[in-house]
């Protein structure tokens, strides 16, 4: 049925009209293109072909007329519909020419953020997910510590606790945090190398980068790669579909060609310093 509480305007009898509404939505539906700016959509409701507009009107009735989509109904709505996309850990976020990898999801009261690596979001200012614009950098901790927070400001993103697995299997869920012991199993995730797990090898690293050094690493025998800057580990969920968070891939050394090491940035350190909570499914 229609929505209670809008306003509809009959747009009256076109000249040679289809008798059958969902003639004239095929016909709409191929002349999307050249439908007026106020128009927001269109559909079939107990028999009457309706089209959605947000503002003026004007215009509408002719360009149906000229569809020979018949008599249609116009349904002035409040908002315009938009895309919306879900902020998943371990999928790329970008910014120019930075490239890092969505971390984890977080919350201040009614504020969302994503953490990611700090050397990776002091590199850029506005950053973009894969559904579009993401938010501003509000805050990083580079060098010393090895991570960065992303306010999420756009209305179109929704905040999930999902980690994607990419080809390895389904999304699993975060439900808290962990700090593993040597010889925990882990898993991080990334658009670069995509789901690789290993083994804790060592904790309270030091590791000094180019740019100066980072404590209180722990240290993992998975393969690094370039651009999983950020990338969420967590505790490797077996057969299971949930985990908790670990930290953020920091850095490495070696390749998934040769091996290598990868060293993370516990997650305990971000959530306490800007006072966040994860966002857990």
């Amino acid at each position: 049925m229609l929505a209670a509480g809008l306003a509809f305007t009959p747009a009256g009898p076109v000249s040679g009209e289809p008798a059958v509404p969902e003639v004239g939505l095929e016909r709409l539906d191929r002349g999307a293109a050249a439908r007026p700016h106020a128009v927001t959509g269109w559909y079939v409701d107990a028999g009457a072909l309706v089209v959605s507009v947000r503002g003026s009107a004007a215009g509408v009735t002719e360009w149906a007329r000229g569809l020979g989509a018949g008599p249609v109904t116009v349904e002035h709505v409040a908002e315009a519909p938009r895309p919306v996309w879900d902020l998943v850990s371990g999928q790329p976020i970008t910014s120019g020419g930075t490239r890092c990898t969505l971390g984890f999801n977080a919350r201040s009261g009614t504020n969302r953020f994503v953490l990611s690596a700090g050397h990776c979001v002091r590199a850029g200012t506005e950053w973009h997910g894969v559904g579009g614009y993401l938010g501003p950098a509000v805050g990083s901790s580079f060098p010393a510590n090895d991570y960065g927070l992303i306010r999420v400001a756009s209305t179109a993103a929704t905040s999930t606790a999902l980690v994607d697995r990419y080809s390895s299997g389904s999304d699993v869920t975060v439900t808290g945090a962990a700090t593993p012991p040597v010889g925990s199993s882990v898993c991080y995730s990334s658009p670069v190398s995509g789901w690789r797990c290993g083994s804790v090898t060592g904790i309270n690293h030091t590791v000094c980068y180019p740019q100066g050094c980072v404590s209180q690493l722990v240290r993992v025998n998975a393969c690094p790669e370039p651009g999983a800057s950020g990338a969420p580990v967590v505790t490797n969920p077996g057969s299971g579909t949930t985990v908790r968070a670990v930290g953020l891939v920091s850095g490495g050394s070696g390749s998934c060609t040769s091996g290598g090491t990868t060293w993370v940035q516990p997650i305990a350190e971000p959530l306490s310093a800007y006072g966040l909570t994860l966002v857990t499914g």
